[in-house]
């Protein structure tokens, strides 16, 4: 029987397992699609992954040349692409069991802020401070196609991987369709630049109907991913440091997740906008990452320790 993720079930969340392997913040987190693992990246330049089954750690891999952040994992089991924090802005593709990596894919001029995966193939986006956007292949070290956009980028594939959209500035959103990028986005979005802050993610939801914008402020964004209509302003949640903290949301797009820096995770209601509850979680840090997984009754938050969160009531 499969449990309904609903107010009270959400409300009832605990951590199960907390895990103190990492010296310095964890900047990046994500789940495989199959929801049985998890990998951590954190400025101390560890790789981690978890077992999501059995709430175990099952493999540190070090990255002290190149630095880590942006991780993510590709459709090939044991391997990943992260961003580099050292040396040059080289993203990296990694064979995870033997710490070897299988590709650079070199071209950014500066610090590399977006890093997204298809859904659907082995294609790739990064987007710069140069303030560019690349599209990739793993099998190819060769940059598959560039934009130059007017300010700082952030980027996403819909869940389709047909469409990605680019955020630009902090104030106006364009999709683009992936076979033809190259002339141009078929709509552009403008918004309310933000004043106060920069957009610094965004991700569609797992139905496509709306694409959430967090930024490294107190403010999430929720607009409608087919006219761009502003729905949601998500707020209440603290961050003080101008981080970029994580929002995500649940698999059925229900619910919004997201950290802060006085180390609690707070969630709202997608359709209503209320806050649904704040779950204390004894981080002793600032919360920048949050997901949910996508398969299990699981989610999971990072400062410098890891926090696996279980339900505990029964679904009645």
């Amino acid at each position: 029987m499969k449990m309904k993720l609903v107010d009270q079930v959400v409300r009832s969340f605990r951590v199960a397992k907390v895990f103190r392997e990492n010296t310095d913040k964890i900047n990046s987190i994500d789940f495989s699609p199959s929801g049985e693992t998890l990998i951590s990246c954190s400025e101390d330049d560890q790789i981690v992954i978890y077992d999501c089954e059995k709430g175990t750690q099952v493999r540190t891999v070090n990255s002290k040349k190149y630095g880590v952040d942006l991780i993510h994992f590709t459709h090939a089991k044991n391997t990943a692409i992260h961003s580099s924090t050292k040396v040059d802005d080289t993203i990296r593709y990694l064979s995870l069991h033997d710490n070897k990596y299988i590709r650079y894919f070199p071209g950014h001029t500066k610090k590399v802020v977006s890093l997204c995966l298809s859904p659907v193939e082995d294609t790739f986006l990064s987007g710069s401070l140069d303030k560019t956007l690349r599209l990739w292949d793993l099998r190819s070290p060769n940059c598959q196609g560039l934009m130059h956009l007017a300010g700082r980028p952030v980027a996403a594939y819909d869940p389709e991987g047909l469409i990605f959209a680019a955020g630009v500035n902090s104030e106006s959103i364009k999709l683009y369709d992936l076979r033809s990028f190259d002339k141009g986005p078929f709509v552009t979005f403008k918004l309310t630049q933000e004043k106060e802050c920069d957009w610094t993610g965004l991700k569609f939801s797992r139905d496509g109907k709306t694409i959430l914008i967090s930024t490294n402020g107190s403010i999430i964004r929720l607009i409608d991913a087919f006219h761009g209509t502003p729905l949601q302003t998500f707020t209440g949640h603290l961050n003080n440091k101008g981080i970029p903290i994580e929002a995500s949301f649940s698999p059925d797009s229900q619910f919004i997740f997201s950290g802060s820096t006085d180390g609690r995770v707070h969630v709202w209601n997608a359709d209503t906008g209320y806050k649904v509850c704040v779950l204390n979680a004894d981080h002793p840090g600032p919360v920048q990452c949050v997901q949910f997984n996508p398969k299990y009754m699981m989610l999971a938050s990072a400062c410098t320790n890891m926090a696996f969160w279980l339900p505990t009531i029964e679904d009645t």
